[in-house]
């Protein structure tokens, strides 16, 4: 994003490399500038001796110039920065017509460095280092030295005035452009003789905030309600892409491509891949600005039981921050017109709210109570007749009002993670339903009823719920995601295979055991060769053979199996296989993958394996790995040797004991790793 501090790492950079290159240019671009313009400053910094031959390079075209270019750089080394390369960019023209071919030059690949530096993401790059905002230290850093700067003194703080600075700070989110407007604006008060104390309790934003409006300045029109809609999040929260979609799709907002563009255009980061799904992360200083969008453009209301609430007379989307203590922000006037009602925090609110509390909302489509605490919730919910999404996850209810099922136009339904809530069997009414989250759930009655037919996702349903020999799993044809708990030695799995296999769009399926039972072997699950996603969570005594596991699997999770035999001579054999994933998974003591295995894994991580103390990688195998995590594994002191020859492993991160880190920086096998991170 703006201000994160790409330009300043690139002219470290820049210093860094003097001497070591003979050729070295750096371009600064805006939106308006032309290639003829990038030829010339090219060739101006590059070109040895051009003016001693009276060129006007204006008087060129662009041919000339590219022709130009070439002749200086065939034979020398060279080092460009492209510093601000906007989407527009041509970077495709830039690098196979204006730079010389790498065959033509005779020099090692390691003499050639195009060095850019964007908001967005381009194509044809090698690698790409993606900036984060600075930790708490950094930020503190970074602010004791632009004070000491501007008032030309070394300021030192005691702790209690440290802890206030460093408070004060997290509001600037970690982004260094704020960070520096802030210490300027300290420094001023303080040199006008504003004492430390009082300059701590207060911080101004408003110059930052206005440097990263181009940000939204340059979103098209019909993307900026996509922008506007992530205001309804709390600060600095994880994001699921799967509830953004879900909740921007009830406002009448279907691309389902627009959040992959905030990513490319540095809105929105990602804090973890899934397989059709991320978690994305919004930094608070764009949070701020959503919500300033959001409150002029979209009548977006928050307000906040402490009193610092920003009410409008005509709000039709209302965020609600509540701490422990009651109030009541709603007149019957007010609620009428309300289309998203978001409720954050915790409290007493709701579990005081009247009987009649739900009747008055005649327009909500959305209605999120995440992680809010609720304990129960009143028949009278069953009014919200326009109601598209209903999230309740996380919360501590226990049962699920028999009213939802006159809730006929609502799509997603979230009530994961309350544990052990009652589920009435009229949710099987709820024809238009999309969406189903569960998991820990209580039906008095199997679920079989034909509405449920319609459903995309179901995650997670008992095995002992789903009566599936003679209904509903095998007239959901347009379920895609099916999650599967209390799985032990006693379910017939095969059986549940056999008709999930009538399905035909089924691609992830989760699979989950019963408690501390083992799962049966999953033998039969090669019947499902439509799967792209498995996950495993529990006790199994062993993998299916890779010919009865599905081919076109290309994640596979295991959590907590255990077993005892190496799981990876089987998933090697998988060539669809590009991410695996296994935490808990393995007892033994050596892993082991043979010369060409894994032909497609582009990510693998391994976490708590506690016994694990040696990984054998054999020949060729993982040639294509990307991306390597090991956390917790505290007896594994070595890397395979191979790591070495992996051309195509850019990042590297552990987490291991002090001792083991130590180990493995002085072993140099990550030292060709662009990305390396061990720790501590």
């Amino acid at each position: 994003m703006i201000g994160i501090g790409k330009t300043t790492l690139a002219r470290q950079l820049y210093k860094a490399v003097k001497g070591q290159f003979q050729r070295r240019a750096w371009v600064c671009l805006s939106s308006d500038t032309s290639n003829k313009e990038i030829l010339m400053k090219l060739i101006q910094q590059m070109a040895v001796g051009y003016a001693e031959r009276d060129l006007s390079l204006e008087e060129m075209d662009e041919e000339s110039l590219q022709n130009m270019l070439r002749q200086h750089l065939e034979g020398f080394s060279y080092f460009i920065v492209l510093d601000n390369v906007s989407e527009e960019t041509e970077l495709k023209y830039m690098i196979w017509k204006c730079l010389p071919y790498l065959s033509n030059l005779g020099l090692r690949p390691n003499r050639l460095r195009l060095l850019l530096t964007s908001r967005y993401k381009p194509d044809m790059v090698a690698y790409t280092h993606e900036m984060k905002a600075l930790d708490f230290d950094k930020s503190w850093q970074l602010f004791l030295k632009t004070i000491n700067k501007f008032t030309s003194a070394e300021n030192k703080f005691t702790k209690e005035l440290e802890r206030k600075g460093r408070e004060m700070l997290k509001k600037c989110a970690g982004v260094p452009i704020a960070i520096i407007d802030v210490a300027r604006q300290k420094a001023k008060q303080r040199l006008s003789g504003i004492e430390w104390e009082q300059l701590f309790d207060s911080i101004d934003l408003s110059d930052s905030l206005k440097k990263l409006e181009p940000m939204y300045d340059e979103l098209k029109d019909y993307i900026r309600p996509y922008f506007w809609h992530l205001s309804l999040f709390k600060e600095n929260a994880i994001i699921r892409q799967e509830k953004l979609q879900q909740i921007l799709a009830a406002n009448g907002l279907h691309s389902i491509y627009i959040t992959e563009g905030f990513v490319l255009q540095s809105i929105l980061e990602v804090e973890k891949q899934h397989f059709r799904y991320v978690d994305y992360r919004l930094n608070p200083l764009l949070h701020m600005i959503s919500i300033q969008k959001a409150e002029e453009e979209m009548g977006l209301e928050i307000l906040r039981s402490n009193g610092n609430s920003r009410p409008s007379q005509k709000a039709r989307h209302q965020v609600i921050h509540c701490g422990r203590d009651k109030f009541d922000p709603f007149t019957n006037e007010d609620s009428k017109q309300l289309i998203s009602l978001i409720f954050h925090g915790g409290g007493r609110y709701l579990d005081d709210a009247s009987q009649s509390y739900w009747k008055s909302f005649e327009a909500l489509k959305i209605l999120d109570i995440e992680d809010f605490g609720v304990k129960s919730l009143s028949e009278t919910i069953g009014t919200l007749i326009e109601l598209r999404y209903l999230g309740l996850r996380n919360n501590y209810i226990q049962e699920i009002p028999h009213s939802l099922a006159h809730l006929e136009k609502l799509k997603v339904l979230d009530i994961a993670l309350n544990f052990m809530v009652e589920v009435p069997n009229t949710i099987g009414q709820m024809g238009n339903l999309r969406d189903l989250h569960m998991s820990d759930v209580i039906f008095r009655k199997p679920l079989k009823e034909d509405a449920l037919q319609n459903l995309r996702t179901l995650a997670y349903i008992s095995i002992y719920d789903s009566t599936y020999e003679d209904l509903i799993f095998g007239r959901m044809h347009e379920l895609e995601k099916l999650g599967i708990e209390e799985v032990d030695e006693n379910s017939d799995v095969g059986m549940l295979f056999a008709t999930l296999a009538k399905i035909q769009n089924l691609r992830e399926l989760f699979i989950r055991g019963f408690r501390y039972r083992s799962m049966p072997c999953l033998d039969g699950i090669g019947v499902l060769d439509g799967l792209f996603v498995l996950k495993l969570y529990g006790c199994i005594g062993r993998l299916p053979s890779a010919e009865n596991l599905p081919q076109r699997i290309s994640r596979i999770t295991l959590v907590n199996t255990c077993l005892d035999e190496d799981p990876m001579p089987i998933l090697e054999n998988l060539d669809a296989l590009s991410y695996i994933k296994l935490r808990n998974a393995y007892t033994g003591r050596e892993m082991v993958i043979q010369h060409r295995g894994f032909v497609s894994l582009e990510v693998l991580c391994i976490s708590e394996l506690w016994y694990l103390r040696k990984i054998q990688v054999d020949g060729y195998a993982m040639w294509n790995l990307k991306k390597l995590e090991i956390y917790n594994c505290p007896h594994l002191e070595t890397l395979p040797e191979q790591i070495r020859r992996m051309d195509e492993l850019q990042k590297f991160k552990m987490v291991t004991t002090k001792h083991i880190a130590t180990k493995i920086r002085n072993s140099g096998f990550t030292s060709r790793i662009v990305e390396e991170d061990i720790y501590p």
